[in-house]
């Protein structure tokens, strides 16, 4: 699977502040569409854009709102289709950036869990307190601050492995994992040619949250007991295996990288690895 991108160019663009086609201070999409002759004129293959669907923008976009609109900010459905189809013309694939591990709290499944809807609380990951007062198990999120959030008209505490508002999904509920497959669907029939899986191996969370250790909560979920299971269905499922599909993996081994990323395997055609980032860090723990 991987020697098909070996020789191929992944020119990527922090949609925001690429390129601005109307002057209000904001990349958008038709202005990636007005260098597209200049990125096909460096050899470029594929174009991983960063998110540019509907987002409150807490986290530059990687908290997601609605899978299948784009940010008025960056444009409409219209320009965004223009591009894949301007862009295949030019023999450049688009890779759209998907970020499955959690959504925005503004999207509509996390606004139904809110209000108490029991389906839509089983997309993410209520639990109930170990005791008055205290989350279920004391982990620290990537950005600080704990990573459970108390919802007193629920009396629970929902988990988030990054800022508040972005809760996690739970992958362990079937229903999900096809909401997740059909936006895959979406963006492929329109004719994206590869996607990037934001921090793919954490979706795969612990059974059990009470008794774990305490600390930063993603180095417990990590490379969970179903990640590899999860990621060989979606991919089968939506028939994205002869794509380029790239998974960030967020603290993990180098084995670990190896097996994702195996061919045998079925998952995925590479990975984002960091352990090169962090050799001069002190007591890194990676």
């Amino acid at each position: 699977m991987l020697d098909k991108y070996k020789s191929s160019a992944v020119y990527q663009i922090y949609i925001k502040s690429f390129c601005d086609s109307n002057g209000d201070g904001i990349g958008d999409l038709n202005g990636i569409r007005s260098k597209l002759p200049y990125i096909k004129s460096l050899g470029v293959k594929y174009i991983w854009i960063t998110p540019f669907f509907c987002s409150p923008m807490v986290d530059n976009g990687y908290d997601v709102s609605d899978y299948r609109n784009v940010n008025p900010i960056f444009g409409t459905m219209a320009d965004c289709e223009a591009l894949i189809r301007e862009a295949d013309a030019l023999g450049i694939g688009l890779m759209f950036d998907m970020v499955f591990n959690h959504t925005s709290d503004e999207h509509e499944w996390f606004r139904k869990a809110l209000a108490g809807d029991p389906e839509y609380m089983n997309y993410y990951i209520f639990r109930d307190g170990r005791e008055e007062g205290k989350p279920p198990v004391e982990w620290t999120a990537s950005f600080g601050g704990p990573a459970w959030d108390y919802v007193p008209s629920l009396n629970k505490w929902y988990l988030h492995l990054f800022d508040p508002k972005q809760p996690d999904l739970n992958w362990d509920n079937p229903k999900v994992r096809e909401e997740l497959k059909d936006v895959i669907r979406f963006w492929k029939e329109k004719g994206v040619k590869g996607f990037r899986f934001d921090v793919l191996n954490l979706i795969s969370k612990p059974a059990d949250f009470y008794g774990l250790p305490e600390g930063g909560a993603h180095r417990c979920c990590k490379d969970g007991r179903h990640v590899h299971e999860f990621i060989r269905e979606l991919v089968a499922d939506t028939g994205i295996g002869d794509m380029i599909t790239v998974g960030e993996m967020a603290s993990t081994t180098i084995d670990n990288v190896i097996r994702y990323s195996n061919p045998e395997s079925h998952e995925l055609s590479m990975c984002f690895s960091f352990h090169h980032l962090k050799v001069d860090y002190l007591n890194v723990r990676i």
